[in-house]
């Protein structure tokens, strides 16, 4: 490919309206991604409900995400795009581009023998992922033959992937986030139309099949960005150069910590079979439903300000850095802890509408329901994670994350192992959100000691959001929650009431005790209206 061509000052928008326009294209990709995903678990839900075989589906899932979690995963979050920031600036575009075509031919080559050993090997793996799968209604050999089938059928997506995974790191080093917006709102429309579509002839073989085709698209649809950063590829192994040894030192801790990550689906899903019948799919069902903010906020905000950061750290601007991380983690605390309120209190009427229809039944409402409430216990620390896990990356630092990540893999193991037999699906969920505020706290707390961070206006914002979600969570619960019905129509006008009421007290709160986000996000908001005069001084609140 063509050299790359850098655009010059005078091309790029300010710092402020860079990270603003990165924040809306990722945030656009992950909300368009993720109510997508809620269609894709609505049309999951009707055409299989909580079955034994949509139990051995995601069972299936699990080696395939894992292999490619623990590679292009790592590599795009923790080691490349600060390699690849700090050599594009200060050494120019041609190492640069050798770096990447270097790691992409080194991470799609390790993918590919991981996923022929998993391919030989699953009739051996699968079963001791889930031994439980099965056993209660006399069909485990049936439905082991048909996960070691649908894992076999999705290995080949992580190798898709890989390549796709390296593709979205270069792009988002540039500050490109259009095509990887798009990518995993393919990706869901694939497997959309492998539920809705190929289901029928093919049954949760279907799902299996979306999967593959998803993962093409994903693929696909961001190699034209390749072109237009006129990337210079190369068939390079050269896994000895200074750049890549780098990217392996930094990659190497952080594999562990995807590593500890992925092992606590594996810790859920292990105990879930033990629990019995439908088990596992009830808690995937929660845990698509319960992490929809940590997406739409956690990682889409994280995600944007991260080459940010990069660059920051590229220049050996700290104080810089500081300010960011402190705005993008007060941005996403304003937002996660009402909407772990709000998924809390209102989780009954939300699983019924959302899912209760075709196979999926009131008991499966009421089962998931019982595992989103202790999962939205989890959003705010897991979406914290976020934002603090990345400041130790661009410092260089990945053995911290990994060390607070396998001590919450520790914790959700003990607790898992403990509270599974006598309190099922709720006991499992409940693990992993206490996991995650051991994890959060640790890394939020060592970040303020190595970096000297200004701790206490942090503290002051995250109490004020909690106190306007409290006021919130009061008038949800006393106008909305706890009412007993079965009806579709009724639980829709209950959640949607209860939406629309939480958010305006919320709102009304925060604007009352005047919140600098929400003045901030106001006044960003008013100046894209056409036609809106420009803010006179003093109209637009001061920075965090």
């Amino acid at each position: 490919m063509a050299e790359a061509v850098a655009a010059g000052p005078e091309a790029r928008p300010s710092k402020g309206g860079a990270l603003l326009i990165a924040a809306a294209l990722v945030g656009f990709g992950f909300l368009a991604s993720r109510l997508l995903g809620v269609v894709r678990t609505i049309v999951t839900a009707d055409a299989f409900g909580s079955s034994p075989d949509l139990d051995a589906y995601f069972v299936a899932f699990r080696v395939p995400d894992l292999i490619f979690q623990v590679l292009a995963g790592a590599t795009l979050g923790s080691a490349f795009i600060p390699v690849f920031a700090r050599l594009y600036r200060r050494d120019g575009e041609e190492p640069a581009w050798k770096l990447a075509s270097t790691l992409l031919n080194l991470i799609t080559a390790g993918t590919a023998v991981l996923c022929v050993l998993a391919f030989v090997l699953a009739p051996v793996i699968v079963p001791l992922l889930a031994p439980g799968l099965g056993e209660d209604i006399g069909r485990r050999d049936e439905l082991v033959d048909e996960a070691v089938t649908l894992t076999r059928i999705m290995l080949i997506s992580p190798l898709l992937f890989s390549v796709s995974g390296m593709v979205m790191a270069i792009l988002n080093a540039r500050h490109r986030f259009l095509l990887s917006a798009l990518a995993p709102i393919l990706y869901n429309l694939a497997i959309i139309f492998g539920a809705a579509v190929l289901s029928g002839p093919f049954g949760v073989k279907g799902l299996a099949f979306g999967v593959l085709i998803g993962a093409g698209l994903h693929l696909g649809v961001q190699v034209p960005g390749l072109f237009v950063e006129r990337m210079r590829y190369r068939p390079s192994f050269e896994w000895r150069d200074a750049a890549t040894r780098e990217v392996g030192r930094l990659m190497a801790p952080r594999v562990l910590g995807l590593a500890a990550a992925q092992l606590n689906f594996f810790i859920t899903t292990y105990f879930a079979s033990k629990v019995g019948e439908s088990a596992i799919s009830n808690l995937s069902y929660a845990w698509l439903l319960g992490g929809l903010p940590t997406a739409l906020f956690g990682m889409a905000l994280s995600t944007a300000a991260f080459p940010r950061l990069a660059d920051q750290a590229a220049d050996s601007d700290h104080a810089a850095m500081q300010l960011t991380i402190s705005r993008v983690l007060r941005a996403i605390m304003f937002l996660t802890i009402p909407a772990a309120v709000g998924i809390a209190l209102l989780r009954l009427p939300v699983t019924t509408v959302l899912l209760e229809r075709g196979e999926f039944t009131r008991l499966d409402s009421l089962v998931t329901a019982s595992a989103v409430g202790w999962y939205a216990l989890g959003i705010v620390p897991q979406a914290g994670i976020e934002i603090h896990s990345r400041a130790f990356y661009v410092l260089g630092d990945t053995r911290t994350p990994v060390l607070f990540a396998v001590g919450a893999m520790a914790l959700n193991l003990i607790l898992s192992a403990s509270l599974y037999s006598e309190f099922g699906v709720e006991g499992l969920a409940f693990a992993v959100s206490a996991a995650s505020w051991l994890e959060w706290l640790a890394l939020y707390a060592v970040y303020q000691w190595r970096t000297k961070a200004a701790l206490a206006d942090d503290l002051r914002a995250i109490a004020t959001f909690a106190l306007c979600a409290a006021a919130m969570g009061l008038v949800i619960a006393v106008g909305f929650a706890g009412f007993d019905t079965v009806g579709r129509a009724e639980n829709a006008i209950i959640a949607v009431a209860g939406i629309v009421a939480g958010t305006a007290v919320y709102m009304g709160a925060a604007r009352a005790v005047r919140v600098p986000e929400l003045a901030e996000a106001t006044s960003r908001a008013a100046r894209m209206v056409p036609g809106r005069r420009a803010s006179a001084p003093g109209d637009e609140a001061p920075a965090p």
